[in-house]
């Protein structure tokens, strides 16, 4: 029986996809995915998924609780892992254009079993990185809505019982929060999943827009928050441990493990590859650009940030609103900011949500999970029934589910993923040096080690009540395994 679970899917050349070329289908017969987007629209992707939730969401409370002004340094440490990641991630996705990303790439290299666990992760991944930048959303678009009222002369709050979790999570400890539930996140998951169910060009489209929305709010965020930075607010830069992770080197290093979960979204570039014109050549160009860009974004921004406010006032929902309200020559900005917030997060959320489904996807199609999640739409090319399916998740995840617990499982079921992919490129080249590579990791052997234990060193730094909780996602997830995708892998059949 472990022989089975190592069973690995064969691997041939892919043939080269030419730009407008449709490889739709399957040798069944069945409905595929269309291949519209382009190099433009992959960069863009991933960077509709990156810049969001780190700037508008997490930034602030890794600073506040853990780095301080060093979150700068938690951002290159997290960024530097993911350039490992991503160089792999590129290799793959050019040699491999297929809609599985990571769990694709284990089935290939490290045998069914270690795919399913990638698999499963990268559906920890996805589904709850969707909730958690849903209830950051709500919480800019409640203070948005809010300020639009007081600027009409109009004296009205959002209800709180529809604003947030019943619960929240602090200090190892549950604490109700007497809300019912986050209304403003369910609405926002349904509106994206309608969207995702229409049409991948369409979704690529809205997010092309909303990226350009959401860039010139960032790029004059930094332009004139720069103006107000106050060095003394830099220091000390990292402040002196207090016990744990808060604070100290070993506060920078949770840091990193946190705004890791700003740098998925070029994961989510890679689950695009079946829908790509033009894989072997835009893929790397998609994932490692829009890694680049997002990365010096993320610097300045944290930078701007603690300088304009002490980092210890920076742990919101909101925290970049939150840094721009002691001046009232920026409210401008900070209505602004909110618009982009909205903007950017519901970028996040769209390209999570068109993820998630097609991972469902590849695994349906290799018979791990219920045929339904294979099914393609007939109209609109889309995994529709996936794409329902997530969106139900999410959004009962987003209305009952606090924010900073959904974002450290993120951070966790991610990078576990990355580590296998680089573990993936050296076994591969081993195994199968003959496949032809569009693209290589150059001196791949240092970088896929480096990747690897960059990636692992970092969950190494998640609290011990996150790994209770991956360890029993875990178990779920091979319950299903064992209960139906065992027997019903296609490979094996």
């Amino acid at each position: 029986m472990f022989k089975n679970l190592l069973i690995v899917k064969p691997v041939t050349p892919s043939p080269h996809v030419d730009a407008g070329e449709p490889v739709e289908g399957s040798l069944q017969g069945e409905a595929g995915l269309k291949r519209v987007l382009s190099a433009r629209h992959l960069v863009l992707l991933g960077i509709g998924a990156i810049i969001g939730a780190g700037i508008f969401v997490m930034t602030g409370q890794a600073a506040a609780n853990h780095a301080g002004p060093a979150i700068m340094l938690s951002f290159v440490l997290a960024g530097l892992a993911c350039a490992f990641a991503g160089l792999c991630y590129a290799e793959f996705a050019a040699m491999i254009p297929v809609s599985g990303s990571a769990y694709s790439y284990t089935y290939a290299t490290l045998g069914e079993a270690v795919a399913w666990f990638v698999g499963w992760s990268l559906v920890l991944e996805y589904l709850f990185a969707a909730s958690a930048v849903a209830v950051g959303w709500s919480a800019y678009t409640i203070s948005l809505m809010e300020n639009l009222a007081g600027m009409a002369g109009i004296d009205w709050t959002f209800p709180s019982v529809l604003a947030s979790a019943p619960f929240t999570y602090a200090n190892g400890k549950i604490v109700a929060t007497g809300s019912l539930f986050n209304l403003p996140a369910v609405l926002i998951v349904g509106a994206v999943g309608v969207l995702c169910y229409i049409g991948i060009r369409q979704s690529a489209t809205a997010n092309a827009i909303i990226v350009a929305v959401k860039m010139a709010v960032i790029l004059a965020l930094i332009g004139f928050g720069a103006q107000y930075v106050n060095p003394d607010n830099w220091v000390p830069f990292i402040p002196e441990n207090e016990g744990g992770d808060r604070f100290g080197i070993e506060g920078v290093l949770r840091g990193a493990s946190i705004v890791f979960f700003a740098y998925i979204g070029f994961d989510a570039v890679s689950t695009a590859a079946q829908e790509a014109k033009n894989p072997q050549r835009d893929m790397p160009i998609g994932i490692l650009g829009s890694l680049v860009v997002c990365t010096l974004i993320y610097i300045l921004v944290s930078a701007v940030l603690t300088g304009m406010m002490p980092y210890t006032e920076l742990g919101t929902a909101k925290p970049v609103a939150t840094a721009l309200e002691p001046y009232p020559a920026l409210s401008w900005l900070k209505l602004a900011v909110e618009v982009g917030a909205v903007a950017g997060l519901s970028s996040v959320i769209l390209v999570m949500m068109m993820g998630q489904p097609r991972i469902f996807f590849a695994m349906s199609r290799d018979g791990l999970l219920p045929k339904a999640l294979g099914a393609a739409h007939p109209r609109f090319g889309t995994p529709h029934k996936a794409t329902v399916l997530v969106a139900l998740v999410a959004a009962f995840l987003a209305a009952f589910f606090p924010l900073g617990l959904l974002g450290d499982l993120v951070s966790m079921g991610t990078l576990l993923a990355f580590a296998t992919v680089c573990i993936g490129v050296l076994v591969l080249r081993r195994t199968r040096p003959d496949l032809q590579r569009p693209f290589r990791v150059p001196f791949a052997p240092v970088v896929c080690v480096l990747g690897t234990l960059s990636c692992l060193a970092l969950v190494f730094f998640m609290g011990w009540y996150n790994w209770a909780l991956l360890a029993a996602w875990t178990f779920v997830g091979f319950c299903i395994y064992f209960g139906y995708g065992y027997r019903h892998s296609k490979l094996r059949q």
